[in-house]
């Protein structure tokens, strides 16, 4: 009689309180699945093939990854894969995905929502409703404001496109010049940043963390930004250096700024950004519209079905680059 070959092994990391998606029901016949919390994924990591951190923030892969002895594949339910890539993974052969396409469009529209809110005065006039003051001001016109959108990736892009078509002019900022990018129109070098900001009106961060733009927008960089202009970050908080952006904002040099995302999450409470001047803080949430854990868990099955097939997986990272090449396209490892 011949044995029956064991169905490959999957092991989903989430957290207390966080229910692991029932999507994964539809799997059942091909995988078998077991969740575990950080604590124990060590003793649940030998003999798996596939890891799912649906607790896309866990530390707990690095801590624990001496276990792991077949894995092939781990999924992060996630854009950003900088909590994650430590160096062992990195020579590893094991290959990473992540969520790309899931939050293109919603941390698009909520860029489009903060640069609205700014122009429009829409923060100063609910403070003065709470005070119970009428005061009349002008507002900027969106129409001809210049954005410049560091980060070429998906997200960035949706970002330029949903710009451009309410008759702002945009440029990107890369790794690469583009003369004639048709997102971001022209594309300059992100670690040239200085040269280029002084253009803009509003300066967005959607660029995932890598060495290359951990503490990007600093000082310097605010410096050389126009007088009045608006700072939007969507990327990570350790893009920004948070001292720099506090001075820039109390000196009156810059018009604003809306964050959603903080080195230390969450916000300590005794934290000097709450009350910064022209300050918006936002918990993290540009992308997280309704039903977005559904379209992470969907996304997810759709890929470990290709990998059960033996296709190529989608959303495949670049270990050392730290994201998904755009150039690049599907590859399983």
């Amino acid at each position: 009689m011949i044995a029956r070959r064991p169905r490959p092994r999957a092991v989903v990391l989430t957290a207390p309180g966080l229910a692991p998606p029932a999507a994964l029901d539809a799997l059942s016949e091909d995988l078998d699945v077991e969740v575990v919390h950080a604590a124990g994924l060590a003793d649940a990591l030998p003999g798996a093939q596939v890891l799912l951190l649906w607790d896309f923030f866990s530390s707990a892969v690095q801590d624990a990854w001496g276990q792991a002895d077949t894995l092939e594949w781990i999924h992060v339910a996630a854009a950003g894969v900088d909590s994650l890539l430590f160096p062992d993974l990195q020579r590893s052969p094991v290959t990473v995905t992540n969520a790309q396409g899931v939050f293109d469009r919603p941390i698009a529209e909520f860029v489009l929502a903060s640069v609205l809110a700014h122009g429009k005065r829409l923060h100063e006039s609910m403070s003065l409703q709470r005070q119970h003051r009428w005061e009349h001001r002008e507002t900027t016109s969106l129409q001809g404001q210049r954005v410049l959108v560091v980060g070429t990736g998906g997200i960035g892009r949706e970002i330029g496109r949903l710009l451009r078509a309410v008759g702002c002019e945009v440029r990107g900022a890369g790794r690469r010049e583009v003369a004639d990018d048709p997102d971001l129109g022209t594309v300059v070098r992100s670690d040239a940043l200085v040269e280029h900001v002084g253009w803009a009106d509003h300066v967005v961060n959607a660029a995932p963390l890598t060495p290359q733009t951990r503490r990007l927008l600093d000082g310097t960089v605010f410096a050389a930004m126009r007088p009045g202009a608006h700072v939007v970050n969507v990327g990570r908080g350790a893009s920004l250096v948070e001292e720099d952006l506090l001075a820039a904002l109390r000196s009156g040099h810059l018009g604003g700024a809306s964050i959603d995302v903080v080195e230390e999450e969450p916000l300590p409470a005794d934290s000097a950004l709450w009350d910064a001047p022209g300050l918006v803080v936002s918990a993290h949430l540009s992308g997280d519209v309704v039903g977005w854990r559904d379209t992470l868990a969907e996304q997810f099955v759709a890929n470990a079905r290709r990998w059960l097939a033996g296709e190529a997986l989608t959303g495949v990272v670049d270990k050392e680059l730290g994201y998904v090449p755009r150039s690049t396209g599907q590859e399983r490892a």
